[in-house]
């Protein structure tokens, strides 16, 4: 019998797996972990979300099969939402389809039009879907640095005219996950001239195109002239709306693509839970000063934390848009590595982080920090790392390098 599964052989150890069991240990022990490791929002749900979902649910017809392709109410305020907030007019019927969270429709995406030998070209670091749903479906990953900018352009071309054979599509995300780096039109205008001069699909994950700060919304990709041609994108109610255990995303755009992952789907799922759909639509139609307040919570928390660390020795930028610091290490640590340093940071400071490896080799000699505690617990954990910054790194780095 053969054990030797190829898919999963094709997986790398999880890199999280480790700094995960040493938090779980240390909570056993009776420590207090201030836990900045995983993007997972901690504020309630918008109330008259909840209420629609609550009145819904008394339905009992409700609770039987949905639609994989989602509600046509909810795809309707998906395509209003577009209307609104981009200018861009989106058929619901077409162009629109209900995903179960956009990680579900990304890995799908992959499926759906990964065929044997394909290439897909994903910038590293990067949020791991992007990377494992395309090898996961059997592709090769091309990686080329996640700098919107020049370097990014360039490494683009060399890519796509070095490959063996043509890849079939480009991933971009931004605001970004993890490096919290943003992109404007201009950027996705030179991504689709490239592409569509050398005939390649684009995928777009805009999911935090809500969080931003500096009075600038993140665009969308289908606002450049002519992107529907070659482009679908993918949003989720996770963050905008606190919703991420709700698990309702939404891909829209090239009706090629759209096709294509809406077959793939009627294969595998029914679709999101009917009452989470209308809850959506509500969502979506509804007041959005839930939105604003929520946006204004993540500035304060990205404030006190960045003020904080700088102040604590530890220099870090303030993103203009995400939920996420993307923190260099301290210089003093940088030789031990992004994985030793956030387990010392466990360790000695009750913080947990994300080590950037962990997001593809890129990564390494970064953390990410996800703004997901209250401003008391972010205020403790810098009072925490600076405790732990101010005592003698050397001796530090010395009992780590020791210890193995």
């Amino acid at each position: 019998m053969n054990d030797e599964f190829y898919r999963i052989q094709r997986l790398p150890p999880y890199v999280f797996a480790e700094v995960n069991k040493m938090k779980a240990a240390a909570r056993a022990k009776g420590h207090d972990i201030i836990d900045f490791g995983m993007g997972n929002p901690d504020s309630p749900a918008p109330a008259h979300v909840v209420e629609k979902l609550r009145e819904t649910l008394k339905d009992p017809k409700v609770h039987r099969y949905s639609l994989s392709r989602g509600i046509q109410g909810l795809r309707k305020a998906q395509a209003a939402y577009y209307q609104r907030r981009f200018g861009v007019e989106l058929d619901p019927e077409s162009e629109i389809v209900v995903t179960i969270g956009s990680k579900e429709g990304l890995a799908n995406m992959a499926q759906a039009i990964t065929g044997p030998g394909d290439a897909f070209i994903v910038p590293d670091p990067s949020y791991p879907i992007h990377v494992w749903g395309f090898v996961i479906a059997g592709a090769e990953v091309l990686s080329i640095p996640n700098q919107p900018g020049d370097l990014f352009f360039s490494a683009l071309k060399k890519t796509i005219e070095t490959a063996p054979r043509r890849p079939v599509a480009l991933v971009v995300n931004y605001p970004c996950n993890p490096t919290a780096a943003s992109a404007d039109l201009a950027f996705y205008e030179q991504v689709i001239d490239v592409c569509r001069h050398y005939g390649i699909y684009v995928l777009s994950d805009l999911a935090y195109c809500e969080l931003y700060y500096d009075g600038n919304p993140p665009p969308s990709i289908l606002q450049v002239k002519g992107a529907k041609d070659i482009a679908a994108e993918f949003t989720t109610m996770s963050k905008t709306y606190s919703m991420a255990g709700w698990r309702i995303g939404y891909a829209v755009g090239n009706k090629t693509l759209i096709a294509a992952l809406t077959k793939i789907k009627s294969y595998l799922d029914y679709g999101t839970f009917l009452p989470v759909q209308v809850a959506a639509a509500a969502a979506l139609n509804g007041p959005q000063d839930y939105v604003t307040k929520l946006r204004a919570m993540y500035k304060e928390r990205r404030d006190i934390l960045a003020d904080g660390l700088c102040e604590a020795g530890w220099p870090v930028e303030k993103p203009a848009a995400s939920m996420f610091l993307w923190a260099p290490l301290p210089e003093a640590y940088r030789s031990l590595g992004c994985l030793e340093f956030s387990k010392l940071l466990l360790q000695h400071a009750d913080v947990a982080v994300a080590p950037g490896i962990g997001f593809g080799p890129g990564g390494e000699g970064y953390v990410r920090i996800a703004l997901v505690e209250n401003k008391q617990r972010i205020r403790q954990a810098v009072k925490n790392i600076k405790r732990f910054l101010s005592a003698d790194a050397q001796k530090q780095i010395r009992a780590m390098e020791k210890a193995g």
